[in-house]
């Protein structure tokens, strides 16, 4: 039992291989060209038989023709020999009275004769005719699928032909991944744009440094602004109180020269 699977197996292995190489050696052009070939070969076959075939049915025609246009003189003779004898009868000579009608009744046996040959072929002309037609008719069938075949032929063609081109170029291409040269001036893109990258991140980082330090300028520059402000405030406070003290300043003397005066006077009276 095992051997026999183990058989079954092997045939199977190699019919598979067998068929994988008929599919490999198969070319859809030379095998469709070939089917034209075969159809062509059996369209002429039939063609011939057909052919054949209307060739004997004209036979069977022209025999029939034949036969009904030699009952037509056979009876055209019996009459002419029918005639003769009673001719020959009524002028008293019995034996050629009896020679004619004899050959009336050959001419007669003979136009019957040719009546059922005629009869007999009409039959076999009716069937021929019919066969003929059936034979035309699939003849046409033959030649138009033979026209859709070249047809579809030419179209498989094409098509086989579009594959297999398509599958060279896939190939092509397939072979440019391969051995692509942009492959490497990707990894440089790559390593540049990283080295860009970097680059950016220092220039972004060093700005944001310097924005660190001229923020604490404008830090610096608002307390100063704010110190400049508070000291003309109080510049123009100062300035405000010795404007309004300046009166008093201005009487300030009046009020010594009287102390004075009277300081005066007083030493004045000691003396």
């Amino acid at each position: 039992m095992k051997k026999n699977s183990i058989f079954a197996r092997l045939f199977g292995i190699g019919r598979a291989n067998a068929n994988a190489a008929l599919d490999a050696l198969e070319d859809p052009q030379k095998m469709l060209d070939q089917n034209v070939r075969d159809y062509t070969e059996n369209i002429a076959k039939a063609e011939t038989a057909v052919a054949q075939t209307i060739g004997n049915l004209r036979m069977l025609e022209e025999d029939h023709k034949t036969a009904g246009e030699e009952a037509k003189q056979w009876g055209t003779k019996a009459l002419a020999a029918s005639n003769k004898a009673e001719e020959y009868a009524t002028a008293g000579d019995a034996l050629n009275a009896e020679k004619f009608n004899k050959l009336a009744t050959v001419a007669i046996q003979r136009q019957m004769s040719s009546e059922k040959k005629a009869a007999n072929a009409e039959p076999n002309i009716i069937s021929q005719r019919k066969v003929v037609e059936q034979l035309k008719t699939g003849l046409n069938t033959m030649s138009t699928k033979r026209q859709e075949l070249v047809s579809k032929r030419d179209e498989l063609v094409a098509r086989a032909r579009n594959a297999k081109t398509q599958s060279q170029m896939m190939d092509a291409v397939k072979a440019l991944d391969m051995s692509d040269p942009t492959s490497e001036i990707g990894r440089f893109e790559a390593k540049i744009r990283a080295d860009e990258a970097k680059v950016r991140g220092a220039a972004e980082l060093a700005s944001s440094s310097l924005d660190a330090q001229f923020a604490s300028l404008e830090d610096l520059g608002e307390s100063t602004e704010v110190e400049a402000r508070l000291a003309a405030m109080k510049s123009e406070s100062n300035i405000l109180e010795q404007s309004s003290a300046a009166p008093e300043i201005e009487e300030a003397p009046a009020g010594s020269d009287i102390e004075a005066r009277l300081a005066a006077l007083k030493a004045k009276n000691e003396a």
